[in-house]
């Protein structure tokens, strides 16, 4: 990147870093029931809250995950119009049709239940509720919705995402082919529901994949320039519950310790990235969900640790202080770093995720995917090394194994 733009992408996120406290950061008052999610619908009830509008995806419905939660609800007198067909990159036409069904149930409150697809659909249909008068793609970017949303209370079936904490929806336009994200703070849900019970059935790639996107959170946002004391904190203690848990979780899907460690390591990643941002990682993966359908969690865990290594000495230093927090010892900021990256590398060997992207990307997409991932990650995302649409081409091919 020449030089005149880098001092461009720095000084605007110095601006950014140093308005973000002027905003209305807050975190989602944490919710657990002794009965789990089946304790939610008193609680709204009480709040004086007649009708919500339950966004979930098929499969979770098909699993009957959500069965308990809607019968809960009808025994307490809470009406719960039930909207199941939030797809993987959820689309524009998804928060459209649920806004239909959220008005003409007259809903008050929104539910979103499963990992970041329902989620972001939700949050979608509360952006709608909150500004009437502007259509998904106008919200784009940051600080585009400026209205406070209905009540949203967050459940999450996986332990990953963390988009019960974030005020990021990131919302795909099957039209174009394009994966963007909508961030304010008013997106941050009010509540978050943590019930362990629900992750214990994730099959293996699911539970490997989502942990390690929330490890790609931690570490985005601790080696990051925008971080606060509150982000580093959080940043790190997910990184240490992540490397202590997941691969427990991983072998025993049973290991109730390990399922709730890594939803408050998801929790944590969340809360600290919100605030400090991610990276070219999340840059990069959006453009291979909205392109290629990549599930998110997957696209993360096998771009990380290429990335890092990408970085190379402009991250050694924060990556050194990771290895420190998870015990990897080292002459010097350098190895500590090296290894806390191969210890990446070796965590998804273990869960067999694979290293590469193979045979997905299509070399005549990359000069498309190389402008839309700088457009995303300049100037906004503060990375350690910031890189330009040449060298994003050429990590398209690294990711591609090639």
């Amino acid at each position: 990147m020449n030089g005149l733009k880098k001092c461009y992408c720095r000084t605007y996120q110095k601006i950014m870093y140093l308005a973000c406290f002027l905003l209305p950061w807050r975190k989602p008052e944490l919710l657990e029931f002794d009965n789990g999610v089946l304790g939610l619908p008193e609680f709204i009830k009480n709040k004086g809250i007649e009708r919500v509008l339950l966004v979930t995806d098929e499969g979770l419905k098909n699993l009957g995950l959500c069965d308990g939660l809607v019968n809960k609800c009808a025994e307490v007198g809470l009406k719960c119009a039930w909207y199941y067909k939030a797809v993987p990159n959820p689309t524009i036409d998804n928060i459209e049709e649920a806004l239909k069904m959220y008005k003409e149930n007259d809903c008050q409150a929104i539910i979103a239940f499963g990992g970041g697809s329902p989620m972001d659909c939700a949050k979608g249909v509360g952006a709608r509720v909150a500004c009437p008068n502007k259509q998904v793609p106008q919200m784009k970017g940051i600080l585009k919705v400026t209205h406070k949303l209905p009540p949203l209370y967050a459940i999450p079936t996986t332990a990953g995402t963390g988009s019960e904490t974030t005020l990021a929806a990131v919302i795909s336009n099957p039209q174009t082919h394009e994966k963007y994200p909508i961030n304010d703070p008013h997106l941050i849900p009010q509540y978050a529901v943590l019930d362990a019970s629900l992750t214990v059935g994730l099959p293996q790639k699911i539970t490997s994949t989502t942990g390690v996107d929330a490890l790609t959170h931690a570490v985005e946002a601790y080696i990051g320039s925008a971080n606060t004391k509150e982000t580093k904190e959080m940043a790190i203690k997910a990184t240490k519950l992540i490397f202590e848990n997941l691969k427990k979780a991983y072998d025993n899907g049973k290991d109730m310790e390990a399922r709730a460690n890594m939803q408050k390591a998801a929790f944590y990643a969340g809360v600290a990235f919100t605030r400090a941002y991610v990276g070219n990682v999340h840059a990069i993966a959006h453009t291979l969900g909205g392109f290629y359908g990549v599930p998110h969690g997957l696209a993360n865990a096998i771009i990380l640790p290429i990335m890092l290594d990408e970085y190379g000495e402009s991250a050694y230093k924060k990556l050194a202080e990771l290895a420190d927090v998870v015990g990897i010892q080292g002459a010097d900021d350098a190895e500590k770093a090296q290894k806390f990256i191969q210890a990446i590398k070796d965590l998804n060997a273990s869960m067999n995720i694979p290293k590469y992207i193979e045979n997905t990307i299509k070399d005549e997409d990359i000069p498309t995917l190389a402008k839309r991932a700088e457009a995303e990650a300049n100037p906004l995302y503060p990375c350690p090394k910031l890189f330009d649409v040449d060298e994003f081409q050429r990590l398209y091919y690294t990711i591609q194994g090639k």
